[in-house]
């Protein structure tokens, strides 16, 4: 019934029937395993489990373990921690325990499909997985989402095999980043959700034969209705200097150190402008935001340009309510909620045409695309808009329009609901 062609979205009429029902037979549990939450890039998560709630379900949270501290910027994070069952704050005992309670005739039997990296993250998964299983039976959790593809699928797999609750995946971004096993993981998961339509065809090529038979393109969502500016977006005027805003996970393929070249190119050709850049690397400062402090003292344009960190939705929202214009200048992004808030306070938008972003942004109708790695056709885009106000307005209001239509937070939601009460 939920088995539909992945172009589709939203919920239709049976997959309301599907939630009412769970609803009237109090089988409204759902266990969300994320990993290392709550960490910078997040908000999603939360708002999806927000929206949850509002329908009636009631969410536990589970993760692997907390992220870096430099990373824990938001102002729910302390709520969301109170709440979140860690998995692997477990004792050696309960770690020799996972093991020995380990699925290992379907693990033997899935080696020639996975090779003995999947013993190795089996092993390394069964404290956790054990845990799991003992908590959502002591709760009555009847679902398990593990919104990635990585070790807390292989958790959530090992659980269920383990005579746990069955379980479901979302894929957000290209299976190669998310480790060993995927056959094995895939293969056992009762449902999934995938962001994009690239990613689906890429894991029709990859896993023809492992992917569960329900399978639903849902991107994820913002929060429409909180994303709302107080005022209208006004133009960047002629002569005006500019203020340009960006918000990523700091790492090379985020693209910012291709910005900052863009913005030494813009005031060198006397088009003045000033970049904002909210975000901070996995490490809490210690990794890649070393690399780009240093390219950003490099440039010419060093005064220009601001490396905030990472910061709370609240402050995001206000950086974007002053900013003339988002840019994002991503080598590969599988879809991208950051354009998606920025669309949403009606912030002309620039992107690049890669990964999955072509899906979301129209070139020259919802926002400008741009080769990824050029940091002369993003200053060429950034000077297109600070010239053509008429533009700017058009895909100010195109983008909030888009964002309002088909990427509200509650859409993938209503999504997870479905499949978590009607996938069997």
């Amino acid at each position: 019934m939920l088995d539909r062609p992945p172009e589709q979205t939203g919920f239709s009429k049976p997959e309301q029937d599907i939630v009412r029902g769970a609803a009237v037979t109090n089988q409204t549990k759902i266990g969300f395993l994320i990993p290392q939450f709550p960490g910078q890039t997040h908000i999603f998560f939360w708002r999806e489990i927000l929206e949850l709630r509002a329908m009636g379900i009631d969410v536990t949270l589970f993760s692997t373990r907390l992220p870096p501290k430099g990373l824990i910027s938001h102002d729910w994070s302390d709520l969301a921690i109170g709440e979140t069952d860690y998995l692997a704050e477990i004792s050696v005992l309960d770690y020799l325990l996972g093991i020995l309670a380990l699925p290992w005739m379907q693990l033997i039997r899935a080696l020639p499909r996975n090779g003995s990296a999947l013993l190795r993250e089996a092993i390394f998964c069964a404290g956790p997985a054990l845990r799991l299983r003992r908590k959502a039976r002591q709760q009555g959790i009847g679902h398990i989402h593990a919104h990635s593809c990585g070790r807390a699928a292989m958790i959530a797999a090992l659980s269920h095999l383990g005579g746990g609750p069955k379980y479901s995946l979302t894929l957000h971004g290209p299976l190669s980043d998310y480790g060993p096993a995927q056959d094995f993981k895939w293969r056992h998961a009762a449902a999934a959700t995938i962001i994009t339509k690239k990613l689906h065809a890429e894991m029709q090529r990859d896993l023809p034969d492992a992917l569960p038979d329900v399978i639903r393109l849902q991107p994820m969502g913002v929060d429409v209705d909180r994303l709302t500016r107080k005022s209208p977006y006004v133009p960047p005027k002629k002569g005006r200097p500019l203020r340009l805003f960006s918000c990523g996970r700091l790492n090379i393929v985020k693209g910012h150190q291709d910005l900052i070249d863009a913005i030494a190119l813009l005031n060198a050709e006397r088009q003045l402008a000033e970049l904002f850049i909210a975000g901070q690397d996995d490490d809490g400062g210690a990794g890649f935001y070393q690399t780009l402090a240093e390219h950003r003292a490099a440039s010419s344009a060093s005064d220009k340009i601001h490396l905030l960190g990472a910061i709370s939705a609240d402050a995001v929202q206000a950086e974007l309510e002053q900013a003339d214009i988002f840019v994002l200048a991503s080598w590969h992004e599988p879809l991208g909620v950051a354009y998606m808030e920025a669309m949403s306070l009606a912030v002309p938008t620039i992107g690049t045409n890669s990964g999955g972003v072509p899906e979301l942004i129209t070139d020259g109708e919802t926002g400008l695309l741009v080769p990824p790695k050029d940091p002369r056709a993003l200053a060429n885009a950034i000077a297109r808009l600070a010239n053509d106000p008429d533009l700017a307005l058009r895909l100010s209001g195109n983008g909030r329009d888009l964002i309002e239509a088909k990427y509200h937070s509650k859409r993938g939601a209503e999504t997870i609901a479905a499949i978590a009460f009607g996938a069997d």
